[in-house]
């Protein structure tokens, strides 16, 4: 069932997939920043993806672009998985937001610019939401001092409270 579903895939993002493999049981495409939203409608909307799992990046500090940014999505219908992936480089580590497709995206674009210091054009709300404000880094970067002191931030019980 899986690999008819994929072979599905491959035909309707032929064009926009620098490459296609099953890894895992999950049909990963690489396809180029530009390519992003329009690939994403088409998994939702005509392939039936309907459910948006996650957003992180991987850290590749030797290699230019450094950064894999991964969504993973899933068809409920079909119960299979699709990985996108796509590059970008360190200097402007940005790419588009989902959040016009799949208003989860809000929260798990929030954690992945939290972790790598990924930029989502078009959310609006990028605060910390798994470090605090303050926090100073992206520690799930390769290059991040593991041993590094942050800044210590005044604990205000009456917000806590709230």
């Amino acid at each position: 069932m899986s690999e008819a579903v994929f072979e599905q895939v491959r035909e309707h993002l032929a064009g926009v997939s620098q490459e296609a493999l099953v890894a895992h049981g999950t049909l990963a495409l690489q396809i180029e920043p530009a390519q992003l939203l329009e690939t994403v409608r088409t998994l939702k909307d005509t392939l039936g993806f309907d459910m948006f799992l996650d957003v992180t990046a991987v850290d590749w500090p030797e290699r230019e672009p450094r950064f894999d940014v991964v969504w993973h999505f899933y068809s409920t219908r079909q119960h299979v998985r699709v990985r996108l992936k796509l590059r970008v480089p360190e200097r402007d580590p940005t790419v588009d937001s989902l959040i016009g497709l799949y208003g989860s995206a809000r929260y798990m674009e929030r954690e992945c610019h939290d972790m790598y210091g990924i930029v989502f054009r078009g959310n609006d709300d990028l605060r910390p939401i798994l470090l605090y404000e303050g926090f100073v880094g992206h520690p799930l970067r390769k290059d991040y001092p593991k041993q590094k002191e942050q800044p210590l931030v005044p604990y205000r019980a009456s917000e806590a409270r709230k």
